[in-house]
């Protein structure tokens, strides 16, 4: 089976022959369509994450999915052969960037009808991503207000329009060229990032996502109200998400450490920081799928890649400037 792999952290993305997936009795087996393309694919090639996510060399990369079912576990009752499919793999059992995968069927959920492939795959990973975010975290309410940055990213392209269908008042950061295209998706305050401190235009917030970190992230505290909160996807991580990890006890003093500095800058402000790492969830996927027939989500494709071209796809996440989520077409 063709995939693309990582033989060594910092090491390049290569094409090799692969074992065919093994397919457990609550597993279904997912013939590639479309695959999306994350940062996080690029983060894992380079090691950023390898003390939380100690993969296994080499390793398939890809973290998003859309296509056919051609094979079903023993205790598999929600698909069938033929059925098509989208979602994110669990952490532990990504590999998208190939021919075949084999799925947990709990992490996948029926494709959208309304879509493509290709659009269905630029789904799950960033809408789960803003649902567990705005929804399963924040609880944003009609009426509040969020500053969501990067809004023309895979991830803020999705959480504009999903904290719109919430009802909320929703500010964004992006480059000038794109601030006509976030307002189209719902953006009622744009700031351009590159000639304008959002910090010095904004305040009273009740919540941020926040996926950039640094600088940024220390700004955004505050231009939260008190009891405001701020949901970090770039990190540091904190104390909870080493537990959520089942991470021994040195790594866990070690994230609590890594976090530290910001979590006592918001307890001086009265207001709190999360670190988010979204989890797989096919429940969470079929209520995002009813938004996308539904109209109330669109998917974003920015660039479509050929099976081929996966190393030119994931070298694009440097180069940026590509709106919403790049995507590999299937082989």
């Amino acid at each position: 089976m063709r995939a693309f792999v990582v033989s060594r952290y910092k090491g390049p993305l290569q094409e090799a022959d692969v074992p065919e997936p093994v397919v457990g009795e609550h597993d279904v087996l997912v013939q590639v369509r479309a695959a999306g393309v994350n940062m996080l694919d690029e983060k894992i090639r380079a090691g950023e994450f390898r003390q939380i996510l100690p993969y296994k060399l080499p390793q398939i990369l890809g973290n998003d999915v859309a296509g056919t079912v051609v094979g079903v576990g023993a205790k598999v009752r929600g698909f069938r052969l033929g059925d098509e499919v989208y979602g994110r793999p669990d952490k532990n059992r990504i590999g998208t960037f190939a021919e075949r995968i084999a799925v947990a069927e709990a992490d996948l959920a029926p494709k959208p009808v309304s879509v493509s492939f290709e659009e269905a795959a630029s789904v799950p990973l960033v809408a789960l991503t803003a649902w567990q975010a705005l929804v399963e975290r924040g609880n944003l309410r009609p009426g509040q207000r969020i500053l969501i940055h990067a809004g023309a990213g895979g991830v803020g392209s999705v959480a504009i329009q999903l904290a719109k269908y919430l009802g909320a008042m929703v500010a964004t950061t992006v480059s000038a060229g794109n601030a006509d295209f976030v307002r189209e998706l719902g953006a009622d305050v744009v700031v351009d990032y590159r000639s304008q401190d959002f910090e010095q235009l904004l305040a009273g917030y009740d919540l941020v996502l926040d996926s950039l970190g640094g600088k940024n992230l220390e700004k955004s505290l505050r231009v939260l109200r008190p009891g405001g909160k701020v949901i970090g996807i770039a990190g540091p991580p904190d104390a909870a998400f080493a537990r959520e990890l089942g991470a021994n006890p040195l790594l866990r003093l070690a994230m609590t450490a890594l976090s530290s500095r910001i979590r006592r800058q918001a307890r001086r402000l009265g207001v709190t920081y999360e670190f988010l790492f979204m989890h797989a969830s096919g429940d969470q996927l079929r209520q995002i799928t009813a938004l996308v027939d539904d109209g109330v989500l669109r998917p974003v494709v920015g660039r479509v890649f050929d099976f081929d071209q996966t190393v030119q796809a994931v070298q694009s996440l440097e180069v940026g400037g590509i709106r919403g989520k790049a995507v590999i077409t299937g082989p």
